[in-house]
């Protein structure tokens, strides 16, 4: 007898709908599953076996046969063991219902139990969007699931409670959405805890309000992790389209948070320096996201910039420049969604003190060089601000007024990103760093003497093209700061200061 029951296949961050096809006929015995399965999918049959004996099921004698429809694209993973499971019981007759709306997914334990799977969000997205009205996912998933509105999600905890549903002795109940918890800044780490550095925060504010990439350099203990690790403070509240996009990466990767499975904080990653460039961008068989990914919506931490390998540095580059991670592997290429923000901090030499007013830097001139060489020029270049981060004085330590809160700077980061998301309304542009050419040249107008300014200042500095580019996004963010449509001498001068450290430090 033939079945046919509907699941979802995940590969990367794009899934498809999924035909399991079960046929149970006569001839020697023998189970097998088809359809490009890996070994956890293979595997599906003994833990299929004993779930349909131990939940008081019999399991077909004969020739049993899952094919897992389309046959070319590969399978991986526990979730096709419920919807094994269940064509293969409706094949044997042992189960009659109509499941032609329904979809299955899930790990099937060998009790007939089920366990959590990742990815459930993009899947139970792609289900409703391929007209399933029902969806029958594991209990441990349930909050994940239900996020999803207009479709039906079932949160199961074993094989026998859904059996009783679709047979009708017990039905179930759909799950409602959890009202899931904002994003808050109460006992988070605040701007005002740091002490001096007003260009460095000036800076920040800069790169939160147009979502530009940030380098800080300066001695040890001058405070740049701790005003890299207080950026999301300051950053805009999450929107519920980029609150769903990053909570399907962080699904994929199999890091939600059981109870609050809805990202609502943006990301902060600080990856150590000895991640390799795959942990950096993603990778393996089927590629997972890796940390630039992991970021997305948020803030990527780079500490200690030169210490990273250099192939995992100059794998930044295409994401910082597309705002895209393609990884192409034998199984197939996919590609995941990194518009970050970087922010990298390093020391101007291997001891730290080159340049320091007070301590004298023991590096050799040639060892300063090739510590600073290990940033490539398209790096550093793909860089919009350059902050000097100079040692604090003790006067500024011991100054007992209270700075500026990071949500008094959030407020103005939140008036210039609302100038930004009304001028660029349906572009599918977000914010400043992401303007396209043509959008750049509509929107970043200058004044005659800030163009005359810009026009010398390029020459003199010997930018290149996409310096220039970055300086007028950087000048744009400054006038949207300061509540200005046409962007003047001032805001130009402010951007290309932001821009001139490579200048000093790498001439």
């Amino acid at each position: 007898m033939f079945s046919k029951v509907k699941s979802v296949g995940l590969f990367g961050l794009n899934s498809y709908m999924l035909d399991i096809e079960a046929d149970v006929s006569g001839g020697l015995p023998c189970f097998d599953v088809v359809g490009l399965p890996d070994t956890v999918v293979k595997e599906s049959r003994d833990r299929v076996r004993a779930a349909v004996k131990n939940c008081g099921f019999k399991f077909p004698t004969g020739r049993n046969t899952v094919n897992l429809a389309p046959a070319d694209k590969k399978k991986e993973g526990a979730v096709y063991d419920l919807p094994i499971l269940i064509s293969i019981l409706m094949a044997s007759k042992q189960l009659e219902a109509d499941v032609s709306s329904c979809a299955f997914l899930g790990e099937v334990s060998l009790d007939g139990q089920l366990r959590a799977v990742n990815g459930i969000l993009a899947m139970v997205i792609t289900a409703k969007q391929n007209g399933i009205t029902d969806i029958f996912i594991p209990y441990d998933n349930i909050n994940e699931g239900a996020s999803v509105e207009g479709i039906n999600v079932y949160g199961i905890k074993s094989v026998k409670q859904l059996i009783d549903h679709l047979t009708g002795f017990t039905p179930l109940v759909p799950a409602t959405p959890v009202n899931q918890a904002q994003s808050t800044f109460d006992n988070m780490l605040d701007f005002c805890e740091v002490k001096g550095q007003i260009m460095a925060k000036k800076a920040l504010e800069i790169a939160a309000a147009g979502g530009h990439n940030v380098l800080l350099i300066g001695p040890p203990g001058s405070g740049k992790s701790m005003l890299a690790k207080r950026m999301p403070t300051i950053l805009p509240q999450m929107t519920f389209d980029e609150s769903i996009e990053t909570t399907k990466i962080h699904s994929v990767a199999g890091i939600i948070d059981d109870k609050n499975p809805i990202v609502t904080t943006r990301p902060f990653r600080s990856p150590h320096h000895t991640i390799s460039s795959v942990g950096l961008s993603g990778g393996g068989t089927v590629p997972r996201p890796g940390e630039i990914s992991l970021a997305h919506n948020g803030v990527l931490f780079l500490d200690e910039l030169p210490e990273f390998k250099r192939d995992a540095m100059e794998a930044l580059r295409q994401p910082l420049e597309d705002g895209t991670v393609t990884v192409t592997r034998v199984s197939g290429t996919v590609t995941y969604p990194s518009s970050i923000i970087l922010i990298a901090a390093m020391n101007p030499c291997p001891c730290g003190f080159y340049g320091h007013p007070t301590k004298t830097c023991t590096c050799s001139q040639n060892a300063v060089h090739r510590y600073l060489n290990k940033i490539s020029g398209p790096l550093l270049d793909r860089i919009d601000l350059h902050i000097e981060v100079p040692p604090v004085d003790y006067k500024s330590l011991a100054d007992k007024a209270q700075g500026e809160t990071s949500a008094d700077i959030r407020a103005r980061v939140n008036r210039a990103r609302a100038l930004q998301t009304e001028r660029y309304l349906g572009t599918g542009i977000n914010c400043n760093a992401q303007l396209t050419p043509s959008l750049l040249r509509r929107h970043c107008t200058m004044t005659e003497d800030a163009g005359a300014y810009l026009n010398r200042s390029f020459d003199a500095m010997g930018l290149s093209a996409r310096a220039y580019d970055r300086i007028l996004k950087v000048a744009r963010t400054i006038a949207d700061l300061a509540g200005q449509e046409i962007i003047q001498k001032d805001h130009i001068g402010m951007a290309l200061r932001f821009r001139s450290l490579d200048r000093k430090y790498w001439e």
